[in-house]
């Protein structure tokens, strides 16, 4: 039976790893929720010259246009207000949550429950109903507020996962050190992939 994972993409410098995370989840026969923020689709257009468009149904459409492994049944998009999403309820929780990348604001938000947009609610759930919730935090340096917000979530059981490359794999493109960081995900959500060599494997 394949996993649903809910991931959200927020307004942090990284869209590459979501995006790229995206792409092997459905490549895994994973059902991905996305949810998007209104900042993403800045960061989407600077980063990746790609328009995320603000109607969801748009988006889904132009997903499924640059993702071969997309269809419209592995792929729901929801906009940041749609409260009749499943991941909106404990009733219909995904299997995991991942925020890729993940805003100091936005986790800011979850560690304090505040819950105010389908993001923050979604992973409010996730956390309540004990499911695995990873965030990947794209900002440096952080600043004594971030670290604490860290460890609170830390200690509720959330994955903090900076997106801290290593090189023993000697990466030759901005993709393999993008795909060394998704490798990372993946492995935390028992998602097979063969995007890396793993340490102590011949060469």
């Amino acid at each position: 039976m394949s996993k649903t994972i809910c991931l959200a993409v927020t307004g942090a410098s990284g869209m590459p790893y979501g995006l790229r995370l995206l792409e092997c989840l459905l490549e895994s026969g994973c059902k991905v929720q996305l949810l998007y923020s209104q900042a993403s689709q800045v960061v989407a257009r600077q980063e990746l010259d790609f328009d995320l468009p603000s109607r969801p149904s748009d988006a889904k459409a132009a997903l499924l246009a640059r993702l071969p492994a997309a269809t419209p049944d592995n792929l729901a998009v929801y906009g940041r207000e749609e409260w009749f999403a499943p991941v909106a309820s404990g009733s219909n929780p995904p299997d995991a949550m991942v925020v890729c990348p993940c805003s100091m604001g936005t986790l800011a938000a979850i560690a304090q429950g505040l819950a105010d947009n389908l993001i923050e609610r979604a992973a409010d759930v996730v956390i309540k109903e004990g499911r695995k919730l990873v965030l990947v935090p794209r900002e440096t340096p952080f600043s004594a507020i971030h670290l604490e917000n860290m460890l609170r979530l830390s200690r509720a059981g959330v994955v903090i996962l900076p997106p801290s490359p290593g090189f023993y794999h000697r990466p030759q493109s901005v993709e393999d050190i993008v795909d060394f960081v998704v490798a990372r995900v993946l492995d935390q959500l028992a998602v097979p992939h063969t995007l890396m060599q793993r340490w102590g494997e011949d060469r």
